[in-house]
């Protein structure tokens, strides 16, 4: 009888986990990051702060490398070739859009998208610009629009959306805690 219940108790944990993989791995919102983009713009008045035992770089450069990430991986859907996209499994990615975290200090930044070692408060709002500009573009692409990423393999569109919205909620939230002090 207990072997049946703890049966029924772990197969209806794996229905779940299951059906919140299928339905968080996408973003099919084409808004998916209007309130980010809002509290980006709040945060860029507070760009020179920082709190090395949260971060080792300022507020300013999260914010730079929210923006650069959105702007690049943009530029990759564009260029991409559709008919070349093959879908791939990957377990980071799963986990990650899945319960939308990405933990840190596991992953280092690729350099295109790494922000200056001095960051002009101009720059970021050309950026942010740029980004209102891309996630327009965004929602007119190919769903099989892809990009690769280091480690999540290939991501199609609404898979580029997902990360998108983990990744910018992922530094919002260090930048959250750096402004805690």
């Amino acid at each position: 009888m207990i072997k049946r219940v703890i049966t029924s108790i772990i197969i209806v944990l794996i229905m779940l986990f299951v059906t919140a993989a299928i339905v968080n791995n996408k973003e099919q919102d084409p808004n998916f990051l209007n309130d980010e983009i809002v509290r980006i713009e709040k945060y860029i008045q507070y760009g020179d702060a920082q709190n090395t035992n949260v971060s080792q770089v300022a507020v300013s450069w999260h914010l730079d490398h929210i923006l650069k990430t959105v702007n690049r991986i943009t530029e990759n859907l564009e260029t991409s070739d559709p008919n070349a996209y093959e879908s791939s499994f990957s377990v980071p990615r799963l986990m990650s859009n899945t319960f939308g975290f990405i933990p840190r200090g596991r992953a280092e930044s690729p350099q295109s998208v790494r922000p200056p070692e001095v960051v002009k408060t101009e720059d970021i709002y050309n950026q942010l610009e740029e980004v209102r500009q891309n996630l327009q573009k965004i929602e007119s692409l190919d769903e099989n629009a892809f990009f690769e990423h280091p480690v999540f393999s290939n991501l199609n569109r609404d898979q580029t959306r997902r990360f998108l919205k983990v990744h910018t909620q992922h530094h919002l939230k260090i930048i959250r805690d750096i402004l805690k002090n």
